[in-house]
């Protein structure tokens, strides 16, 4: 038998990290994160243990990585959803919708996300965080941003807060009301996207 070509090899390597972050979603979706150990991650993925430790230094970042994942399949697929969208600002309000709608459908998952980012570890770097960086960046210009390096972490920063509002423990902002701060902030209409009603909440509710 010949040698595995190089480009084989690494689309082996790509297969088995993201069966890794795919196995780490559904564990953590079904059992919490406290319940869920690398052993069970690497069993669900069908890899060996050692794959978990040499693509990821612990638990954490392996989360990070597989919700970072999650996040730019998401946006991905609601940017390219028919009709595809070629205005700037519909492809915002998709941006929008497609993180924010996460915290709605996918609470705890985004609830053990955003705690591993507030915790020591913080936010780390990774191949998924700069695939939906790259791709949030691109609808920041799209939008018409004179300055897509400075209007980036902006968004991604208002993304984030609004995220933690909706899932604050206790207190939740209503999404719908997030959604319409968020639309009003960049003068986005509310049917653009994905509304979820006829109308936006009336303000104060």
């Amino acid at each position: 038998m010949s040698p595995r070509s190089a480009s084989a090899n690494e689309e082996m390597r790509r297969r088995s990290r993201e069966r890794l972050l795919q196995a780490t979603v559904e564990l953590i979706g079904e059992r919490g994160y406290e319940a869920t150990t690398l052993a069970d991650i690497a069993d669900r993925a069908g890899t060996a243990r050692g794959l978990v430790s040499y693509y990821f230094p612990g638990k954490r970042q392996l989360l990070q990585s597989a919700v970072h994942r999650v996040m730019h399949l998401e946006l991905e697929a609601g940017l390219e959803r028919a009709p595809c969208a070629r205005d700037g600002r519909e492809r915002l309000a998709r941006a929008i919708d497609a993180i924010l709608g996460l915290a709605r459908d996918r609470p705890l998952l985004m609830r053990t996300h955003m705690a591993g980012i507030l915790q020591a570890e913080g936010f780390i770097q990774c191949p998924e965080q700069q695939r939906l960086a790259h791709l949030l960046h691109d609808t920041v210009e799209a939008y018409g941003s004179p300055d897509p390096d400075t209007d980036y972490p902006l968004l991604r920063a208002l993304l984030m807060g609004a995220v933690v509002a909706v899932l604050l423990p206790g207190a939740p902002m209503p999404f719908e009301r997030l959604r319409a701060e968020l639309f009003q902030r960049y003068g986005l209409d509310w049917e653009l996207g994905v509304p979820p009603g006829p109308e936006p909440p009336p303000a104060g509710t």
